[in-house]
């Protein structure tokens, strides 16, 4: 009987994780009642004198979840003494906007609620506000994340898809990470907002092949506005292009009903459209918003807890860019 009822809690402990099982909707509801107001009223600002704040920070929050789990490991600055993740290769992009927003809303909740919120609940909350603000699915935060202790650049490289790597490869990223591939492609139509910088996607558009200037993937018109657009690149590495050059600053699905007519940017965004383990999904989200929607704000809440440190470990940071 004893073995038995090990059997039963050892089976119980598979679904209901210490960590998820203290995550609450309303975890600051007594302990720092101000919380949501606050990162409202930062993002809102912030949002307003830098329309590109939203993508930027869904990026940020991507970049944080599926390297260690969501921990504010990504807010982390290095020092002589290590080399912190924001300073892998594959992160060195990523905008400034997104860590100032988190930086204004700490400090905020510094001031009204001291020691008390998580980074990692700010970028997690902000994300999903930003991306409600621009039209995109409101979707469940579950709340009480600590924030990591370690942040290091060696653990990156390998965990996060590149723009660059065959649709395969990306795939079994985000399955050794527990995400399907429908998941997966609900999660790329991030891409309708933001942008991508130049040289991610230089090698399509310029000598691609003895044969063509351009991947014959792009619609020949598009892509000889690119070549236009990003002819300076080697000398100016900032240049980028929307991601979405329809609707760029709106969160909707015209990502995906880009990508059949060649308006890709980046060679994951084509590898998207032909894959066939990938095509069903777009072709779905392309033809149907709300399904997209739907797939996001779910596949959203699962990435959001992915990992997560609660209870007794990690700690609340006092600032987001250093430990305690």
């Amino acid at each position: 009987m004893a073995f038995l009822q090990i059997l039963f809690l050892t089976s119980l402990s598979l679904f209901f994780t210490p960590s998820h099982s203290q995550l609450s909707l309303d975890y600051y509801k007594q302990k720092c009642p101000a919380f949501e107001q606050t990162i409202r009223d930062t993002i809102t600002n912030k949002q307003i004198t830098s329309p590109t704040t939203a993508a930027a920070t869904l990026r940020l929050f991507f970049h944080d979840c599926l390297t260690n789990g969501c921990d504010a490991s990504i807010l982390i600055s290095s020092t002589p003494f290590n080399s912190a993740e924001r300073s892998a290769d594959i992160n060195l992009s990523l905008p400034g906007d997104a860590f100032d927003v988190i930086v204004r809303a700490k400090t905020a909740l510094e001031l009204t609620c001291p020691n008390t919120v998580s980074c990692a609940d700010i970028l997690a909350v902000a994300t999903r506000d930003l991306v409600t603000m621009v039209g995109g699915p409101f979707y469940n935060v579950l709340l009480g994340r600590r924030d990591g202790l370690v942040s290091k650049s060696n653990y990156v490289e390998g965990k996060l898809p590149r723009p660059t790597m065959p649709m395969s490869q990306i795939i079994n990223i985000f399955k050794s990470n527990g995400f399907s591939i429908q998941e997966m492609v609900a999660l790329s139509g991030a891409h309708t907002i933001g942008f991508s910088h130049c040289k991610e996607f230089s090698s399509g558009i310029y000598n691609f092949s003895n044969l063509s200037q351009y991947d014959r993937e792009y619609n020949p018109r598009f892509a000889q506005g690119l070549q236009q657009a990003c002819k300076d690149f080697t000398k100016n590495p900032t240049l980028s292009v929307f991601n979405d050059i329809m609707t760029p600053n709106k969160f909707d699905n015209m990502y995906f009903q880009n990508l059949p007519k060649g308006l890709g940017l980046l060679r994951s965004d084509h590898g998207l459209y032909n894959d066939p383990n990938t095509k069903q999904f777009v072709e779905m989200y392309a033809a149907d918003q709300n399904k997209f929607f739907q797939a996001f704000a779910k596949a959203m809440e699962k990435l959001s807890v992915y990992k997560v440190q609660t209870g007794r470990q990690g700690e609340i940071r006092h600032r987001c860019d250093a430990f305690n």
